[in-house]
């Protein structure tokens, strides 16, 4: 969320045709949970001296935890006629317990209108109360200059990539259970990330007599990445659906199609927003191992490396997403959207 905010930020900042401020917090990752509610607060008195003063005429917030502040300008804004918006990821709607009760469905009240970067977290929205009408699906884009149009293995063994915090629902565990086994000895598989999973992984590439095979890479740079997008002949996301836990999106598809490397991935909730079978990979059932080690033993069939990219670039370049968020926050702020 944070990555995909700040480049939409300097997307719209670089625009001449808006007069664009922002407000961010800026701090290092170990001290953000600490200077985080003090911000927020800080924010919320700031917002709300301009809209008494009408300074502004929309409000986007960058993401649900964000818009928590929504409710608390909400009357002063109505008074004088500034809208409230959010960008909705996945897991800023779903995150269970006591963030429900206490936060999702009265931001989603306070606000004019919702922008969730998939449909399936734009259903999560409507099934918290959010009118269809203030629904507006907006994807994720990526910036194309960060990534290196990439040529893939180029050997004679396959190069697989999967990108993500280590946890149930990224699937990995599973990928590595079943469907590694069911693969040939010249498929390799690369893991970047960390999370909770990273000890039973490893536990499990071990016990499998795996390690060959599988790498994992821990936290990588973005420099990094980028290489490790360069070099990959597929990306895959086995994700498995876990309660309250989904994914939103899966930014990290559009980074591999910056680099024209397609994706195999579980064809469940937002990812559906992002992969065009025939286009930047193919969607496949979530769970079915087989259907998996057929789609990999069958790569040389998918689209072109360089389709990939151009169709990550028609569809998920910054200038053409930001170009959305600023069409229809025009309409809403003259009042010519439908009601």
């Amino acid at each position: 969320m944070q990555r995909v905010a700040v480049e939409l930020a300097n997307q719209l900042a670089n625009r001449d045709d808006l007069d664009y401020q922002q407000l961010i917090l800026q701090s290092s990752w170990n001290r953000h949970h600490i200077q985080c509610i003090p911000w927020l607060l800080a924010t919320t008195l700031r917002l709300y001296r301009r809209a008494s003063k009408h300074q502004m005429d929309v409000v986007l917030f960058s993401s649900m935890v964000t818009g928590a502040i929504a409710p608390l300008i909400r009357n002063i804004c109505k008074a004088t006629n500034i809208k409230l918006c959010a960008i909705a990821h996945g897991r800023d709607v779903t995150l269970p317990g006591i963030y429900q009760v206490a936060q999702v469905r009265r931001t989603l009240r306070a606000l004019d209108r919702v922008y969730p970067v998939s449909h399936a977290t734009a259903n999560e929205c409507a099934v918290r109360g959010m009118d269809q009408s203030r629904i507006q699906v907006i994807p994720n884009g990526v910036n194309l200059d960060r990534y290196s149009f990439g040529s893939g293995g180029q050997g004679k063994s396959l190069q697989l990539l999967s990108v993500g915090r280590l946890v149930t629902r990224k699937g990995f565990r599973w990928f590595v259970n079943n469907v590694m086994p069911l693969l040939p000895s010249n498929i390799h598989y690369k893991i970047a990330g960390f999370g909770p999973e990273h000890d039973a992984i490893n536990s499990d590439i071990l016990a499998r007599g795996l390690q060959e095979r599988i790498q994992l890479l821990g936290r990588c740079s973005d420099q990094s990445l980028v290489k490790l997008y360069h070099d990959s002949d597929l990306l895959i996301m086995p994700n498995l659906h876990v309660e309250g836990d989904m994914e939103g999106f899966g930014v990290v598809m559009l980074e591999a199609g910056a680099s024209g490397t397609p994706a195999i991935a579980s064809d469940i909730e937002g990812i559906r927003d992002v992969i065009t079978d025939g286009k930047n990979g193919t969607l496949i059932p979530s769970g079915n191992a087989e259907a998996f080690k057929t789609a990999i033993l069958d790569h040389a069939s998918f689209p072109d490396r360089t389709l990939v990219r151009k169709h990550t670039e028609s569809n998920f370049s910054w200038p053409i997403v930001a170009q959305r968020y600023i069409d229809h926050l025009k309409r809403l702020h003259t009042g010519t959207l439908l009601n």
